[in-house]
């Protein structure tokens, strides 16, 4: 739809009429918008293709906003449609949050038991950093924090309720989080062994969604 520049635009967050939390919002020519996803400043390929994947494959009204430290698209919505939705226009499939949760905790075991309970805690500290910054909901806590790095998710009534674009800020971060601590991406291989306990339903929806996602080749 547009490619905008920052001063192009205003930026402001309005509360969720169902949820505690704020929901970012663009508005540009009396037109508002909604935060889809989040990319850095060298992602600027990544954020154009999935940009043009919403605008052309999906038919979606889409934004792609280019500021100097990083990119993000913003779909139309209108303000008194916010919690009227939810499925569509707010939060991810719980066996989306599920299974980029599953990958978390593999990450995070992997690192405890590979480096040891320092580097364990290190890495939970920068997870902890991660959500903060982008305002992961349901995160602000140490219990909750360490909640979704511990407990069993299979049977957790108790997902965390993220957009998709808190799915794709996870999967880029936990990449480099990930390739900062082993040296390499090798702990990003076998996604199937680590979503083994998932049902096989489950587990082929999840790797489609993985794979089409835009930080999904990193991990398939």
């Amino acid at each position: 739809m547009f490619i905008l520049k920052r001063q192009d635009v205003e930026i402001s967050s309005v509360q969720h009429p169902k949820k505690d939390q704020q929901i970012p919002i663009l508005s540009y020519q009396g037109q508002t918008f909604r935060l889809i996803s989040v990319f850095d400043a060298q992602k600027a390929e990544e954020a154009r293709a999935f940009w043009r994947d919403l605008t052309d494959n999906r038919g979606k009204a889409c934004v792609l906003l280019e500021e100097p430290d990083r990119y993000s698209v913003w779909g139309k919505v209108r303000l008194e449609q916010l919690g009227h939705d939810d499925h569509s226009t707010d939060g991810a499939s719980p066996l989306f949050i599920q299974g980029c949760l599953l990958l978390l905790q593999a990450v995070y075991f992997d690192v405890e038991d590979l480096l040891g309970a320092k580097q364990a805690k290190s890495f939970q500290q920068d997870i902890g950093k991660i959500f903060q910054k982008w305002k992961f909901p349901q995160t602000e806590t140490p219990e909750m924090l360490q909640s979704l790095l511990k407990d069993d998710l299979l049977n957790s009534l108790q997902l965390p309720n993220w957009q998709e674009h808190h799915l794709y800020t996870l999967l880029e971060e936990l990449h480099r989080l990930g390739k900062s601590y082993f040296g390499n991406d090798s702990f990003a291989e076998g996604v199937e062994e680590i979503l083994q306990d998932m049902s096989g339903g489950d587990r082929t929806q999840f790797i489609s969604w993985l794979g089409q996602s835009p930080f999904g080749k990193l991990w398939t």
